[in-house]
């Protein structure tokens, strides 16, 4: 391609640009009218929404399923970990994304399953029925009002209570964030949504010619293509579409890149405007060339520039309102300054993912276990006193002597957790308030509904942390629940 051709702008490109992120509404309209078009039905990227994956293990169960009907009622992106996928397609449904894996076989818990994963939801346990069977809806089970002779069918208690817990922790340990982290994009584990968020935004806009692409690979993503100075341009970019809502980060101190560059200065932007041409915030990094390095961004660091001008009377950011990320390659820095590490020609910025970090810690392991764990052999019970489980612990396989152990490979895992203790589960509508309690004394009931709600709001409050108690319903009906005052009256694990 000759100079003169290179240096003839594209007006093409720059209405696909227009388009692409909604400058001008009309133009989506009109392109949408074009035969053989491809719709754009795309729902706007919503950075409300956490943009990594939440795990429901034993998302069949009473409470399981119910905590999979939640997260889907609530937004929320989530992965069911099943054995049997036809099966599990009768109960939940065609809509969700379901995973072959089995908490007992510690091999079938890789990437597939736990890849982009950013919190655990464990509701397995072993399967009990009546010893004079059920029907095959499990209704003598779970209707929890009459007193069935149990027996355990299937795996034992030490495989599915134990080992099966302790098998999906320790993979948890190797793919969930670090603690105080948000992922925001994992580019190692590409989604259909991550693919259509990104777009070119270059120099054309303003006359120029540089040409960019952001390509979503196996495990990176490739920023790439070719900066020209030619029709006073020098600038390259990708954007993302705004996103609604944005994101709220205004509990972390700033956001971290996992890049690998080929030596040249690049930019990122923030924006928490909507609109196309406002003020972004902007911090210059550099990178070396064929080496993979963490960039740590600081909010505060972040300067405000219209258009490569420093705005020295904008505010600083608001980071509980994010609706844009941009990456650039310019030849200028700012204020007219030029980029020292500047190169026209090719360029190529692979990235990890993109990060918020230093914020407080949540649960990221919430992990279902029972009331009575701790009394079967405990000096001074008396028997007849407690819930069936307890007193039959020994004749079913020693089941809360394994939930207890599998708590513990929780416990002493690392990873930041919260253990529920739920009294005699019911099929009830639920509602009821919660009454929490440490020690492991109290008996009770609760509703499966009222737990799988309690699950989803663990893993949002910073006060459930490292937190083990027992719960059940009190006699009144909840009209709000304050989970932060409820758990600020409990004591931490030691």
């Amino acid at each position: 391609m000759t100079d003169q051709n290179r240096s003839q702008w594209d007006l093409c490109r720059f209405i696909k640009t227009l388009t692409y992120f909604e400058v001008f509404p009309v133009l989506n309209w009109v392109q949408q009218l074009i035969p053989g078009r491809p719709k754009d039905n795309q729902d706007k990227p919503n950075g409300g929404r956490n943009m990594g994956v939440i795990l429901v293990a034993g998302a069949t169960g009473g409470v399981g399923k119910r905590v999979v009907r939640r997260l889907r009622e609530q937004g929320y992106k989530f992965r069911c970990l099943v054995r049997d996928i036809e099966k599990a397609r009768l109960v939940l449904g065609n809509d969700v994304d379901l995973v072959d894996g089995d908490i007992t076989i510690p091999e079938t818990l890789n990437s597939l399953v736990m890849g982009n994963v950013e919190s655990v939801i464990c509701c397995t346990s072993v399967r009990v029925q009546p010893v004079e069977g059920d029907t095959a809806d499990r209704s003598k089970y779970y209707q929890g009002v009459k007193f069935y002779l149990p027996e355990i069918v299937g795996d034992t208690p030490e495989n599915v209570e134990y080992r099966g817990v302790k098998n999906l922790v320790e993979a948890a340990k190797k793919y969930l964030p670090t603690a105080g982290e948000k992922l925001i994009f994992n580019f190692t584990q590409p989604t259909d949504e991550l693919k259509n968020i990104w777009g070119a935004l270059d120099d054309v806009v303003m006359g120029g010619v540089s040409a960019s692409s952001f390509q979503i690979l196996e495990n990176t993503a490739l920023f790439s293509g070719n900066v020209s100075t030619a029709n006073s341009g020098g600038f390259a970019s990708v954007r993302t579409k705004n996103f609604s809502p944005p994101f709220d980060l205004s509990g972390y101190e700033g956001v971290k890149l996992r890049v690998k560059g080929d030596g040249q200065r690049y930019k990122i932007f923030l924006r928490t405007e909507s609109t196309w041409d406002g003020v972004g915030y902007s911090y210059s990094f550099d990178t070396v060339a064929n080496t993979w390095i963490d960039i740590t961004i600081p909010f505060a660091n972040l300067v405000p520039v219209f258009r490569a001008k420093i705005v020295k009377d904008a505010p600083k950011i608001d980071s509980s309102k994010v609706c844009s990320f941009q990456l650039m390659l310019s030849k200028f820095e700012y204020d007219g300054a030029l980029n020292p590490k500047f190169t026209p020609g090719s360029f190529a910025l692979q990235l990890e993912s993109i990060k918020a970090y230093g914020g407080e810690s949540l649960p990221q392991f919430v992990l279902i276990s029972s009331a009575g764990v701790t009394r079967p052999g405990r000096p001074g019970i008396n028997l007849d006193e407690e819930p069936p489980a307890v007193r039959l612990n020994d004749q079913l396989g020693g089941i809360l002597t394994w939930k207890l152990k599998g708590e513990d490979s929780l416990r002493s895992s690392g990873i930041p957790y919260t253990i529920i203790r739920p009294c005699a589960l019911t099929e009830d509508a639920g509602g009821k308030e919660f009454i929490f309690e440490q020690g492991d004394n109290i008996r009770g009931k609760i509703s499966r509904e009222d737990i799988a709600e309690l699950c989803i709001q663990l893993i949002q409050k910073t006060k459930a942390r490292n937190l083990t108690f027992e719960v059940k319903e009190g006699a009144n009906t909840a009209n709000s629940v304050d989970l932060q005052e409820l758990f600020s009256k409990l004591q931490p694990d030691k």
